[in-house]
């Protein structure tokens, strides 16, 4: 299989990515109606949906302004006000989402946590959009410098690199069979099985930027791995008390 893929159907080459990126909203989002149906979440459907808008709101937000950091230009035209709506990074949307959930939460007065039925659902997307990414190849900014380690793959320019991708996907997978395993443990503290998601998702990144051929680093390190900073000092209560405590189902 030649990498990146791209499919011609009826003389129209589609955009393989595109097509990954709406299967993972839909999926996703199917897998998440599915799930709330099946659970005993107390939040009202009013409430549910006034945090789903923010939720939505806060990621679009997110996506668009941590995408365009990833590579900062200055704006001088409508083609470059264009391009920035265009660029996006789920980190910046899963960081925006959150944002946005609290927001809205505050703003109806809900002081239950709404974020455990959206971790599975989300870890499924990603799963999905990376498999679009992989597919890709040098088209998506996804792939990792050049390697001669047993993993490297051509992704479409002739050099070997880490198909980050790919190992994002192995990761995601460990993520839900581990989340998996614990949730349990983690059912007597609403919130929690999201919180970890978080912190398990953000810290990964925050590694695998390493790998990645960014260009615009701030003291070494790249605007993501910023915003994986402050995604772990958001939730480092948690962090603190997962490593001091072998009590998790207590945790506040």
């Amino acid at each position: 299989m030649d990498i990146p893929v791209e499919p011609i159907v009826f003389g129209v080459q589609l955009n393989i990515h595109l097509l990954f990126e709406y299967l993972a909203f839909f999926v996703g989002f199917r897998y998440y109606i599915y799930l709330r149906k099946r659970s005993n979440n107390t939040i009202s459907s009013t409430n549910r949906l006034s945090i789903i808008i923010g939720a939505v709101f806060g990621a679009f937000l997110g996506s668009r302004v941590f995408g365009y950091l990833e590579h900062p230009i200055a704006i001088s035209n409508l083609t470059e006000v264009l391009q920035l709506l265009n660029s996006k990074t789920i980190m910046g949307g899963l960081f925006g989402g959150l944002l946005g959930v609290e927001v809205s939460k505050k703003i109806i007065g809900e002081q239950r946590s709404s974020g455990d039925l959206f971790v599975y659902p989300l870890l499924l997307a990603i799963l999905i959009g990376r498999i679009g990414c992989f597919l890709n190849g040098i088209n998506e900014f996804t792939y990792g410098v050049e390697t001669d380690f047993f993993l490297g793959m051509d992704l479409g320019d002739g050099i070997h690199r880490h198909p980050l991708s790919v190992y994002e996907i192995f990761f995601l997978i460990a993520l839900w069979i581990f989340l998996r395993y614990k949730e349990t443990q983690f059912e007597s503290n609403q919130g929690l099985l999201f919180r970890v998601f978080m912190i398990g998702y953000f810290s990964f990144r925050f590694l695998i930027e390493f790998l990645k051929p960014n260009e615009f680093l701030i003291l070494g390190l790249s605007s993501i791995q910023y915003l994986c900073i402050l995604c772990l000092l958001y939730y480092r209560k948690t962090i603190a008390i997962l490593f001091s405590s072998t009590n998790v189902p207590q945790l506040r």
